[in-house]
């Protein structure tokens, strides 16, 4: 293919002459941007960028001046497209190892299985409660869900994290800057943690619960939010939603009502295609 096609007529008509034919050009069309894609996502930000925008630039320059006609700048762009590839590709060689061991790693295009998001969640939570409880490590959790929690999660400290069951521990470990408050999840993320919840007035709540019950139980009553609370004093396992308090949970009983909320039956491991296309949740 030639820039000179682009202008005949009859290549693209060539290109439409049966549905057979066109729709295997807009597969074609549709893979290489697919492709282009998910490559620039993921060398986006490190320093192979810097040659991809000055290929793209001497790209730009050999066909506008192809289709000007001008044919000693179109020989000059073509000769340093060329050569010019070669020599990046030798001077960003460590950046380029680096990314093709990293594409390495993490790429599991063909693999059929991957861990949702939900379960994702549900493993940190279980494994936090898992190594808190015991040791009697106070925690409140909350899980923004339908209702906005944007007005508790400005009253804390900004974290924007992944989930994962070590990082819960960490910070709720006793006489640590963030442990005090509430961890606020949103989006999948650790938004905040420190957060201020609003705390129940209810008179039917038992004196042996404390402040962390208490904010647990009026951020149901105030929202949609799940929340989750491992005692201070004897490590006892909580969970409150839409008002609704339940305490003295086992592990176990615990992981079965975060499954009950979180795993829908909609909620499946994606697939291939969805990983090449970049739709992977």
């Amino acid at each position: 293919m030639n820039l000179q096609n682009f202008m005949n007529a009859n290549y693209w008509a060539s290109l439409v002459s049966s549905p057979w034919m066109a729709l295997m050009h807009l597969f074609d069309i549709l893979m290489v941007i697919i492709i282009i894609y998910n490559f620039i996502r993921f060398v986006s930000g490190t320093k192979i960028m810097i040659l991809i925008r000055g290929v793209l630039f001497f790209i730009a320059g050999y066909v506008i001046a192809t289709l000007l006609g001008l044919q000693t700048i179109a020989w000059l762009m073509n000769q340093v497209l060329t050569y010019g590839v070669i020599a990046g590709v030798i001077i960003f060689a460590p950046e380029l190892r680096a990314a093709l061991e990293k594409l390495g790693r993490t790429t599991q295009i063909f693999n059929s299985q991957s861990v949702p998001a939900e379960e994702l969640l549900i493993q940190a939570f279980v494994k936090s409660v898992r190594y808190m409880a015991p040791r009697k490590i106070g925690a409140l959790v909350a899980v923004e869900q339908a209702q906005t929690l944007q007005q508790y999660i400005s009253t804390g400290i900004p974290l924007d994290a992944d989930i994962s069951g070590e990082l819960l521990i960490n910070i709720f470990i006793p006489n640590t800057p963030l442990h005090d408050g509430a961890v606020i999840i949103q989006d999948n993320k650790i938004a905040v943690s420190c957060a201020y919840l609003p705390l129940s007035e209810s008179k039917s709540i038992s004196k042996e619960f404390g402040t962390r019950h208490r904010a647990a139980i009026g951020l149901s009553e105030a929202s949609d939010a799940f929340v989750f609370v491992v005692s201070e004093e004897t490590g006892g396992i909580s969970i409150a939603r839409n008002g609704v308090f339940k305490h003295g949970l086992s592990i176990e009983e615990f992981e079965e009502e975060l499954r009950t909320l979180f795993q829908t039956e909609d909620t499946q491991p994606s697939g291939w295609i969805k990983r090449i296309g970049g739709l992977r949740k």
